[in-house]
């Protein structure tokens, strides 16, 4: 048995929506060759696990025959199937050469993690490329071709395990939410910068699941320019006392770094340590750990918060200073933030007063969270 395990294979970067779009490859390139760098899997208890594709049956626990067979298709430069019909077009979601086989790598990868976990070969397993929480059964959404995530969640539900998810990229994880709405087997909580401002506009305090789900589908919506101090507070008062409550076996988390102030696409002010105290907090919270990397956008920061990140699952303690290999080809610098935003203390106050009442109202409307 391993304490941690990383889930990654090469082939996950070498296509991918192109060097222009947000969801370039580089930036899982630079994240495999930061933690390479520091030689994070040459230890006794931390593994590299290669990825592998999944197969139809697999993509079929959560995506349409129709959908599947249409990406297979359209990755293939054929024009059997309109793209527009499932959300493919110039913008977030091109089509491109060999779509399909990437797609389905991440999820291959994703149910990779998912084995070592469940068989107790791994307390946690980290799957870099993933994190597709946007993508619908039958349609791509917001750069997700596939969700892993619902996939993985479908495939343990059938186990018979609890699962609770943890979204902490910027943007809702309302692919993921939708699946599950109607469930009470699992709990689904995303904290995210809120839907009146950012991507998909979705995610609001009073969306809390139907039927018998109704509770446990939770969002934390926060204002542009929360800090680290306004996060971490929100984070905790929410929630730890929800996974005490629901008492999950297994944790899935989406552990997107588009909440850090460099990042182009959001406007959270989140630093490295900001994030790292609450992946340490979801670590402390998990009886096994399932990790998907998810968004971020900004070159300089994502590999170094996923290095964190992945020293807190293997309880590695990687030195500040890059490694000279890293740096040699990146530039020099430091792991950890050396600076943070400048926050103006009226901006401040508003996003801790956006973050208490939504606290106050999800108190109100979700069970699990009443004294």
């Amino acid at each position: 048995m391993v304490k941690a395990a990383v889930v990654c294979s090469e082939e996950l970067w070498q296509t991918g929506h192109g060097e222009n779009h947000p969801l370039r490859p580089e930036r899982l390139r630079r994240g495999y060759e930061l933690l390479t760098a520091y030689e994070a899997f040459d230890g006794q208890h931390s593994r590299l696990i290669p990825a592998r594709p999944a197969t139809t049956e697999e993509l079929l626990l959560f995506h349409s025959e129709e959908y599947v067979r249409a990406v297979q298709s359209l990755s293939h430069g054929e024009s059997e199937y309109a793209p527009g019909r499932y959300n493919f077009g110039p913008g977030d979601n091109p089509v491109f050469e060999g779509m399909y086989e990437l797609a389905a790598l991440k999820v291959g990868a994703a149910l990779v993690a998912t084995e070592l976990v469940t068989s107790g070969e791994a307390d946690v397993a980290f799957s870099l490329a993933g994190g597709m929480h946007h993508a619908r059964p039958n349609y791509a959404h917001g750069f997700c071709i596939f969700n892993d995530v619902a996939v993985i969640i479908h495939s343990m539900l059938s186990r018979g395990l609890k699962v609770a998810y943890v979204d902490i990229d910027v943007h809702h994880g309302d692919g993921v939410q939708e699946a599950f709405y109607d469930t009470d087997r699992v709990l689904t909580v995303s904290v995210h910068e809120s839907g009146s401002f950012i991507f998909p506009g979705t995610g609001f305090v009073r969306e809390t699941g139907q039927g018998v789900g109704r509770g446990f589908a939770v969002n934390l919506p926060l204002a542009p320019h929360t800090d680290d101090e306004v996060y971490v507070w929100a984070f905790e008062q929410v929630v730890p006392p929800l996974l005490e409550w629901f008492g999950p076996d297994v944790v899935v988390s989406q552990l997107g770094v588009d909440t850090h102030y460099l990042d182009p696409l959001a406007h959270l002010t989140l630093t490295t340590q900001g994030y790292t105290k609450v992946v340490s907090m979801i670590k402390n919270l998990a009886p096994r750990w399932i990790a998907f990397g998810g968004g971020g956008y900004e070159a300089s920061v994502m590999p170094r918060a996923w290095t964190l990140a992945y020293g807190i699952m293997s309880d590695i303690e990687f030195p500040d200073e890059l490694p000279p290999a890293y740096a040699a080809k990146y530039g020099p610098g430091t792991l950890r933030d050396p600076d943070k935003p400048h926050v103006e203390p009226r901006t401040k106050d508003v996003a801790r007063r956006h973050a208490a009442l939504a606290i106050s109202e999800l108190k109100e409307r979700i069970p699990g969270l009443r004294p």
